[in-house]
């Protein structure tokens, strides 16, 4: 088996100096520092008065373990290392989030302040994670300026799309802390190599739960929020691979550059699937009903006195997994199931592995007690035919990119068997 390192550990003892601008989405820049420091890079943070709204020092301090800078003026600050020092100093400086105010100053060389002086004064690569409401980041100032500073060769990562603090929707969601940190490592020449690469194939990913009906309104469901699905099709995309992610009934908003098909039944799930074939690798993290209802009532089902609870007749879905890859022709090069256990998770996924035929498996713990099931990390151990390999608790999103760092490395060298993919 092929093993990388964690996605961003090529930053360790780097310096970043992070300016955090004033906006909502400066609670995500508490994240940035957390996952920064976890990979060794010194943070250097920097906040803007209108930050201080949102998020404390304090909170700043505590997690990049170092003092914030936030007042031009301050002596004591200037006499130790002063603004230019602060920028020289850097190998890198984000600027995250990145409201319009920020970027209309950055555009226009405006110095009255630390951030904005830092700014001016660098001479180091700089990575800007915009943030803000959709109206403003589509209004032409914002665009203007935004075009001014990637002339002056300022680097962009996001925004996204989705759902806003101010209960509207659109582009304009700050970029994920691990988008930030794979931008970062692209700006500083650390990318992973070609290994890592998929571009060229075509990746299918399910995700989520299926929703089998019992009658118009009521089914067998269960609690799979997609995260884990979503964030590997998320992944695939951003090494280049065309993704199709077939995804059951949930309320995340689809990944950029991302092909979703949106189903709610095991059967309907199992259709879009073969539709989506041929695929390089195939990815089956959705948590499909075993059992459907043997005939769904037409209508509503009352109940009541004269109406008594009624004796539901189940009967076996489709194995989505196994009849993939079970296929005589068209399967894909590699298959990757999921086992979401609660008990014996290691022994009972090397024996799903071998039922369903399938290349690799990803097992992991989903007790209520772990808050995998919803939540926003897991703790996962991959395992194959070489041995199973033991992942330490990550954000779904680093899972996601672990595993096709590791899938694209297991194709390299081998043709795509997408036509498609390489058109």
């Amino acid at each position: 088996m092929v093993t990388l390192e964690l996605p961003g550990m090529a930053l360790r003892d780097k310096t970043v100096l992070l300016i955090i601008g004033g906006g909502i989405a400066a609670y995500k820049a508490l994240d940035l520092i957390r996952r920064l420091r976890e990979r060794a890079v010194r943070v250097r943070p920097v906040m803007t008065e209108a930050a201080h709204q949102f998020v404390t020092p304090l909170s700043v301090a505590t997690l990049a373990e170092h003092k914030v800078f936030s007042e031009l003026f301050d002596l004591k600050d200037e006499a130790e290392i002063g603004h230019i020092r602060l920028s020289r100093e850097a190998d890198l400086i984000i600027v995250a989030p990145a409201s319009a105010n920020l970027l209309a100053r950055m555009a226009h060389g405006l110095a009255d302040d630390l951030a904005s002086a830092v700014l001016l004064a660098a001479d180091k690569p700089i990575l800007v994670a915009p943030a803000m409401n959709w109206r403003m980041w589509q209004h032409p100032a914002t665009r203007r300026n935004l075009a001014q500073l990637e002339a002056d060769g300022v680097h962009v990562v996001g925004p996204g799309e989705g759902a806003m603090a101010c209960n509207e929707w659109g582009p304009g969601r700050m970029a994920e802390p691990a988008e930030i940190i794979e931008a970062a490592e692209r700006i500083l020449n650390l990318a992973p190599d070609a290994a890592a690469s998929l571009a060229g194939r075509h990746v299918l990913v399910t995700a989520g739960p299926t929703f089998e009906p019992i009658d118009p309104v009521r089914y067998i469901g269960n609690r799979s929020s997609g995260k884990q699905g979503y964030a590997i099709a998320a992944a695939a995309a951003r090494l280049g691979a065309r993704v199709t992610l077939i995804a059951g009934p949930g309320s995340l908003p689809d990944p950029p550059r991302v092909h979703v098909i949106h189903v709610e039944t095991a059967q309907s799930m199992l259709d879009a699937v073969e539709a989506a074939l041929p695929a390089d690798v195939a990815v089956f993290a959705a948590a499909v009903a075993d059992w459907r209802i043997a005939e769904a009532a037409r209508d509503k089902i009352k109940k009541g006195a004269t109406h008594p609870a009624p004796s539901l007749s189940l009967v076996e879905n489709p194995d989505i997994l196994k009849t993939i890859a079970s296929r005589k022709s068209g399967r894909p090069a590699l298959v990757i199931g999921f086992a979401a256990e609660t008990e014996q998770v290691i022994s009972h996924a090397e024996e799903k592995r071998l039922r369903k035929g399938c290349d690799w498996i990803v097992a992991n713990d989903v007790s209520p007690e772990t808050g995998v099931m919803g939540g926003d990390r897991n703790t996962v151990h991959l395992i194959t035919a070489e041995g199973i390999e033991s992942w330490p608790d990550l954000p779904k999103e680093e899972v996601a990119m672990r595993l096709m760092r590791l899938a694209a490395a297991h194709l390299a060298g081998r043709p795509s068997t997408t036509p498609k993919a390489a058109e």
